[in-house]
């Protein structure tokens, strides 16, 4: 009975493939929206103001950074998680090269690192568009991004303290 269990558990790991899939199905989703929005900015560069153009630009920056995201989470996610990644001889020179090399926790601390990223980028845009923007709203805009900062510190600051204890212990 033990060993059935603990294959059943073994196994599941497999329900994250279609979740994985998903998410890779929305990178064709981002690059429409992303060459959408370029196609705005290029019919608009001419009389834009500099602003508006900085912050369209903003943008693209911002949907590279969450595809980057993207395509970080559903390799490594897979290849910590479900199975390693077989690549052929010649595919194996195209390998990116953290393939192999994330753990769950490092997956964490760059994932945190990206939406820090992004935040930032939001951040900026709002600057950029202060009129837009009351007080009360730009306020909680920097709360809610230092939220973020602080926890991606308290992330790496763990995993190093956890890397430091796994390291001791294996001596």
């Amino acid at each position: 009975m033990e060993r059935v269990v603990e294959w059943l558990i073994f196994t599941s790991r497999w329900l994250l493939v279609p979740m994985y899939l998903g998410l890779a199905l929305l990178l064709p989703v981002f690059a429409v929206k992303f060459y959408e929005e370029m196609w705005h900015l290029v019919r608009v560069v001419l009389r834009a103001e500099e602003a508006d153009f900085i912050l369209g630009t903003l943008a693209l920056i911002d949907m590279v950074l969450v595809a980057n995201l993207l395509v970080m989470i559903v390799i490594s996610g897979y290849e910590t998680f479900v199975s390693r990644i077989d690549l052929s001889a010649e595919d194996e020179k195209d390998k990116p090269s953290w393939l192999g090399k994330l753990d769950a926790g490092t997956l964490k601390i760059k994932v945190a690192a990206s939406i820090v990223a992004i935040s930032s980028i939001h951040l900026l845009k709002a600057f950029m568009n202060v009129e837009r923007f009351g007080n009360d709203k730009l306020m909680w805009l920097v709360i809610i991004h230092l939220a973020f900062v602080v926890s991606a510190l308290l992330l790496a600051y763990v995993d190093k303290v956890a890397f430091r204890y796994e390291k001791k212990m294996s001596i």
